[in-house]
C-alpha cells in the first residue's frame, strides 16, 4: 500500500512544528470542507488533509510515519555504531505493517463518513424537491379555486301534448339546482370546523320554479336552452345553463311531420257508404268534411291551411279515415245488417289471390 506524502498534502515542511501543522490544516479545511466547496474533488481532498493532520499532529504517529517514509529533519543525526543502525532497520520493519494498517483503517472510516454525508445531501435534496413540488401544487390549486368558475349545467326532460305542439304553451317546472352555501359563503369551514349547513361541501341544493315557454311547432327531441338557469357560479362566475329535452306524447290518432298534422278519424259504415258530412274536432274548434259515397277505410283527405302555424307559414291537416263498428249494436241494427247481407251479391274476396 502506498502512503501519500502528508507534508505535501498539508503544504508544510518536515521541520514544521505542531502549531504550524495545525494552522495549515485549518486553512485547508476551510477551503475544501464539503459544505463550503461544492466541487467534485472537494470531498476527497478534505479526507486526505484530515488523515494527514491526524497523523502529523500526533508526535508518536508522526514519528512512525517519518520512519516509514524515511523522512528525517534537517538536523544531521548519526548512529554511534552498527548496532544502532540495525535497531533502526528492525524498528522500521516492525512498525511499517501496523502503521499501514492504521492508515488504511482511517481512510476507510473517512470514506464511510463521506458516503454518509453524500447520502444525507442526496436525501435532503430529494426531500427539498418534494416539498417544493407539493407547495407549488397547493398554490396552484388555491389559485384555481379563487378563479371565477361557471356553474354546472342542468338537463331535464319535459313531455308535452300534441295540443301544445300546435298552440304553444307555458310550463312551470321544478329544477333541483345548487348554490353557494350562505352559512360559510362557500369556504366549507367555519371556526376551523366543518360547516353544519352544507356539511363541508360549500354548496347547498335547492329547488327552483322556472316558467318555460314552449314554442309552436316544436319537434320531438328538440332541446331548449335557458341561459343562467343552471347551477350557481363560484367566485363571481356566471351561472350554468338549463337544457330542456322536449318529448311529445304520441297518441295513436295524431302525429306530426314538419307543419302538417296527420289525424286518424274513425267513421261508421253508413257514413262511408252514403257519403255523409262529418264533424271533426280539432285543437281550436271543429271542421266539417264531406265524405264521398263508398268511402274506403284508409282513404286520405287533405284540408289545406289547418296545420301548424309558424313563422308566417301554415301546414295542412291530412285526415285518414277508418271504418269502425260500434261495440254495442242494438237488435234493430243487427237486423239491418242481416238484411244488407241478404241484399248484397258482391264477393269482395274473389280476386284476392290474383291481386296478391
Amino acid at each position: 500500500m502506498v502512503v501519500k506524502n502528508y507534508y505535501e498534502i498539508l503544504e508544510v515542511s518536515v521541520d514544521s512544528t505542531t502549531a504550524e501543522i495545525k494552522a495549515a490544516y485549518r486553512k485547508l479545511a476551510r477551503k475544501y470542507h464539503p459544505d463550503i466547496n461544492k466541487s467534485t474533488d472537494a470531498i476527497e481532498i478534505f479526507k486526505e488533509i484530515t488523515t494527514a493532520y491526524e497523523t502529523l499532529s500526533n508526535p508518536e504517529k508522526r514519528e512512525k510515519y517519518n520512519i516509514i517514509k524515511g523522512i528525517f529533519k534537517t538536523e544531521k543525526t548519526t548512529t554511534s555504531s552498527q548496532k544502532a543502525q540495525e535497531e533502526y532497520q528492525n524498528t522500521v520493519k516492525n512498525n511499517r505493517k501496523g502503521f499501514q494498517e492504521e492508515v488504511f483503517a482511517k481512510q476507510k472510516t473517512a470514506q464511510k463518513t463521506s458516503d454518509k454525508i453524500q447520502k444525507h445531501k442526496k436525501f435532503s435534496l430529494i426531500k427539498w424537491f418534494k416539498l417544493l413540488f407539493a407547495k407549488s401544487k397547493k398554490n396552484k390549486r388555491a389559485k384555481e379555486n379563487k378563479k371565477p368558475q361557471k356553474g354546472q349545467n342542468i338537463t331535464t326532460d319535459v313531455t308535452i301534448t300534441p295540443v301544445e305542439v300546435i298552440t304553444g304553451s307555458k310550463r312551470v317546472i321544478n329544477v333541483l339546482t345548487t348554490q353557494t352555501c350562505p352559512n360559510c359563503s362557500g369556504h366549507k369551514f367555519i371556526n376551523a370546523g366543518k360547516c353544519s349547513e352544507c356539511n363541508g361541501t360549500g354548496e347547498i341544493s335547492t329547488k327552483k320554479r322556472i316558467t318555460v315557454t314552449i314554442p309552436k311547432g316544436i319537434k320531438d327531441g328538440a332541446k331548449l336552452r335557458l341561459k343562467g338557469e343552471g347551477g350557481a357560479g363560484k367566485n363571481g362566475g356566471s351561472n350554468g345553463d338549463l337544457y330542456i329535452n322536449i318529448k311529445i306524447e304520441t297518441p295513436t290518432k295524431i302525429h306530426f311531420d314538419k307543419l302538417n298534422i296527420y289525424y286518424n278519424v274513425p267513421i261508421t259504415p253508413y257514413e262511408a257508404a252514403l257519403g255523409e258530412e262529418i264533424k271533426i274536432p280539432t285543437f281550436d274548434g271543429t271542421i266539417k268534411l264531406k265524405l264521398p259515397k263508398n268511402t274506403c277505410s284508409g282513404q286520405k283527405f287533405r284540408i289545406a291551411g289547418q296545420g301548424i302555424k309558424k313563422h308566417g307559414k301554415i301546414g295542412d291537416l291530412i285526415i285518414t279515415v277508418s271504418i269502425e263498428f260500434s261495440q254495442d249494436l242494438s237488435d234493430d241494427e243487427l237486423k239491418l245488417y242481416e238484411k244488407l247481407k241478404n241484399l248484397s251479391h258482391d264477393d269482395l274476396r274473389k280476386n284476392l289471390i290474383n291481386e296478391g
